[in-house]
This record gives C-alpha cells, sequence and structure tokens, in this order.
C-alpha cells in the first residue's frame, strides 16, 4: 500500500512579514471615537476602529477590558487588506487587552467575507461583571454566510464563552496559531455544513483546545447547555487540507477530542487526552495521523460508553485511504472497541464501502476488559510492526467475522508484537499519564524506517537506537 503524501498538498505557507504600506492606529479605554486614532489621540471603541482600516494598515489595541454589548457597532468587523498589504489588529504587546462580550452579543469579531486579515494577541471572553442573562455572549470568531480567505489567528485567548470559540463556515487559507481556547459552551474550533466547500488549506499548529462543553451561560458543566457533543476540533465535509500539527492538547472536551470530516486531514504531533467521548475521528479521504498520542476516554467516568480512541469511518467515498503511523493509543475503560474502522449500519449501506488501512509502527494498549480493535469486512488492512497488548481481553483485533488472540498477531503482517508496552506511568481515570517507553520494553527498536516521521512527538530524531521504535516516543 502506498503512502499517503502530505507533501504533494502543502499547507498554508508561515505568516506573512509585518505590512509597512499603510498607518497605525491605535484604541484606549481613555480615547475617544472623533480623534484621528493616533497613539497620542486614539479612538475608544474597537468595533468602529476596525472599520476605518484600510488594506496595508494596522490596529493596536491597548490594554484593558473594552465591553462589547451592541450588535454590530461593538464587533471588530474590518474589510479586506489584499495580498501586498494585510489587515492587522493585535493587541498591545506585554499588556494583551480583554475583549469582555454580553447581552448574547454573537460574536467579537467577524470575519465572514474577508480576506487578507490578520488578528493577534487578543482575549476574548465573556464580560465577568455581567448578571443574569447579561452574562450570554456566543462566539469568539465568526465566519458564516460568505466565505473568507487568507486569515491568520495568532496568540489568542479565547474561553468562557456560551458558543464556539471560533465557529467557521468557508475559510480559504486559515492559519491558527498558538492559541488557547477552552471552556467554550458548543466547542473550541467547528462550524456549520460549508456552502463553498467547507474549510481549505488550513493550518492549526501549536494550539490547545480544552475543556469544551464544561460551561454554558455561566455554569460550569450546565445541564441547560443544548449541545452534547462538544468537541476540541470537529468540522463537517470539506475539500481540505487541514493540518492539525503539534496541537498539545486536546483535552477534557465534553465531545470528541479532534473529528475532522474534511478529506486530506493530517493530525501529527498532537495529544488528545481524558476527553468525554470519541479521541480521533476521520472521515475523509487521504487522511493520516501521525506522532500521535491518544488515551484516557471518558474523562474519568468508568461508565461503559460506546466511545473509542479512534474511529474511521469512510460513508461518502468508495477506497478512501487512511494512516495511523507512530501513534500511541491506551484505554483502561475498557468494554468497548479501542478503535472502530468502518463499523457497519444496517440503516446505512454506505457504512459498507471498501477502504484500505495502514497501521504501521503504532502501540495499541487496551487495559480494561474487553475491549479490541474492530475492523469492518469492507476493509482492506496493511498492518506491519505494531505492538498489541490487551490483557483483559479474549482477543485483540477482529476483521469481519475472523478474531485474532494474541497468539494470531504474527499473522496480522510482518514486525507485529503482542506484549506490556512498559509505559513510564500511564494514566488512570482523568489523570495526566506519561506514555514514555521505560527500558525492556518491547517497542524499543521494533519498528520500521518506512513512513515513519523523522521526529518523534518530543522533536528527537529518529532513530535513537539501534532501530525505529514503535509509538509516538522514541526511547
Amino acid at each position: 500500500m502506498s503512502s499517503i503524501s502530505c507533501s504533494k498538498n502543502q499547507p498554508p505557507p508561515p505568516p506573512p512579514p509585518g505590512d509597512t504600506t499603510g498607518n497605525v492606529y491605535y484604541v484606549s479605554l481613555n480615547g475617544n471615537d472623533n480623534n484621528p486614532g493616533t497613539y497620542d489621540q486614539p479612538w475608544r471603541n474597537p468595533g468602529y476602529a476596525s472599520r476605518q482600516l484600510k488594506p496595508g494598515d494596522t490596529l493596536i489595541i491597548l490594554g484593558g477590558t473594552y465591553i462589547l454589548r451592541q450588535y454590530d457597532d461593538d464587533i471588530i468587523k474590518p474589510p479586506s487588506g489584499n495580498p501586498n498589504a494585510w489587515i492587522t489588529i493585535k493587541g498591545q504587546e506585554n499588556n494583551r487587552p480583554i475583549l469582555a462580550g454580553r447581552e448574547a452579543l454573537a460574536t467579537a469579531i467577524d470575519l465572514s467575507g474577508v480576506s487578507y486579515v490578520r488578528i493577534e494577541n487578543l482575549e476574548i471572553t465573556h464580560d465577568p461583571n455581567a448578571q443574569g442573562e447579561a452574562v450570554y455572549f456566543w462566539d469568539g470568531i465568526l465566519i458564516q454566510g460568505s466565505p473568507a480567505s487568507h486569515i491568520i489567528l495568532k496568540d489568542l485567548y479565547i474561553h468562557h464563552i456560551d458558543g464556539m470559540g471560533m465557529n467557521f463556515q468557508d475559510v480559504e487559507d486559515l492559519q491558527i496559531l498558538n492559541c488557547n481556547i477552552e471552556y467554550c459552551g458548543f466547542g473550541a474550533i467547528g462550524g456549520p455544513e460549508g456552502a463553498y466547500g467547507g474549510w481549505k488549506n488550513v493550518r492549526i499548529e501549536k494550539c490547545r483546545l480544552a475543556y469544551s462543553g464544561r460551561y454554558y451561560q455561566g455554569v460550569f458543566d450546565n445541564p441547560e447547555n443544548p449541545y452534547d457533543r462538544s468537541d476540541g476540533f470537529g468540522i463537517e465535509s470539506s475539500e481540505g487540507l487541514i493540518y492539525i500539527i503539534d496541537t498539545i492538547i486536546a483535552e477534557y472536551n465534553k465531545g470528541d477530542g479532534l473529528d475532522s470530516k474534511a478529506e486530506r486531514t493530517l493530525i501529527s504531533g498532537c495529544i488528545v487526552a481524558n476527553n468525554t467521548c470519541d479521541g480521533v475521528k476521520l472521515w475523509g479521504d487521504g487522511s493520516r495521523i501521525e506522532n500521535t498520542l491518544i488515551y484516557g476516554r471518558r474523562y474519568g467516568d468508568p461508565t461503559p460508553a460506546p466511545w473509542a480512541a479512534i474511529v474511521i469511518s469512510s460513508v461518502s467515498r468508495s477506497n478512501a485511504r487512511f494512516e495511523i503511523v507512530n501513534v500511541t493509543v491506551d484505554d483502561c475503560v475498557g468494554e468497548n472497541y479501542l478503535m472502530y474502522f468502518q463499523y457497519p449500519d444496517e440503516s446505512d449501506p454506505n457504512t459498507l464501502l471498501p477502504i484500505p488501512v495502514l497501521l504501521r509502527n503504532n502501540i495499541f494498549c487496551g487495559r480494561g476488559p474487553e475491549c479490541p480493535i474492530y475492523m469492518g469486512e469492507c476493509v482492506t488492512p496493511t498492518i506491519d510492526h505494531n505492538l498489541f497488548y490487551f490483557p483483559n481481553s479474549l482477543w485483540v483485533l477482529q476483521h469481519g467475522e475472523n478474531q485474532y488472540t494474541s497468539q494470531d498477531i504474527s499473522s496480522l503482517g510482518p514486525g507485529n508484537k503482542y506484549g506490556d508496552p512498559l509505559f513510564e506511568n500511564p494514566a488512570i481515570l482523568g489523570q495526566v499519564g506519561d506514555y514514555h517507553l521505560r527500558n525492556g520494553s518491547p517497542a524499543i527498536d521494533s519498528g520500521t524506517s518506512e513512513g515513519a516521521p523523522n521526529k518523534d512527538l518530543d522533536k528527537n530524531s529518529r532513530p535513537q537506537g539501534n532501530g525505529y521504535d514503535m509509538g509516538c516516543y522514541e526511547r
């Protein structure tokens, strides 16, 4: 089986250098919208200031808490820049401003229909001094209706809002860099079905997506939250590419950790931990998980439930390809499949579409009772150089009607092993785990170089010893 080549479809390039073609304007709590917007005579309202910008301009919002309540006057809604003159809106260096929404304001920033805009160094949350229903505040950043393109979102902290941290429908050439998004009622990053191809050429790097669904309308774990699957990342069918790289961490979300229906999704260098539902779900052709650690299903709840560490399901295209390479998976809950690949649904014949799947250099550990791996009969697997450990399950893997026990592992393909991976400190029910390998682990030097990433999850070069290790870490 040939490896999926992500290099043929490059992600968006690094952010362009700062533009010097326009003017620099300022917003201050001591300003006035009748001022010219200079440092000495700044504007007062970030929403008003954003509408005054022209291509190449930069707006600096000085430190302080800006209360946003009026639709749509208070919403930051800039015009478009152009390829040689981006519009930049950013918070003051070393004094990050806060945009605090209230009174059910729809969003703090609306980028619908705009292009060549960069947003940096802002904090977005609800007004902590609001009382009653005035505390309601929906999305942090919104792209709906009209598609946006060439957008950079960097160094943002979005938290304790009722809707989505970033709610995007159609966007192309989007970069989300070094952002922390947590405690959003409906999810950290996601959006509805696209009308213009959905998400295209997206790079999400060095972000933390956590505690989605744990806050809603001023209440932690609010039972009135109407959204019961608040994901760290969750998008509908899209053209892709989607690069989720070095995203540390997608954790403690009330829904899934990372759920992408987009084609050509790459998840690389991530930790997906302690989410209530599924860990990673992939639906689109040409998708791959590599150098990733997935553990801690159910957010510390020992009750069995139909969630899995990894779910692969293609219901729209026959022969969609998926790869899992140098991934470490661990689960202690059990009583459910550790991973699903094309699980059949009698009401949906598309769940029987044939797909090829590559499993290579992975560690699959199910410490709970009866939690083998499931592959539908329509799956054509390539399974080599993996370590399996299921001490409390009758069998390790089920492929259609065929079941494989610990004694049958070698028949799955070359280099496969069964044994305790000897993790440093595997997690128990919501705890943080350490999945580096101890001396003597059968995963050490037992992998293959074919298709393996050049570096591990810690950015150490591979190999470190006499051969490549299985899993996300090199010993």
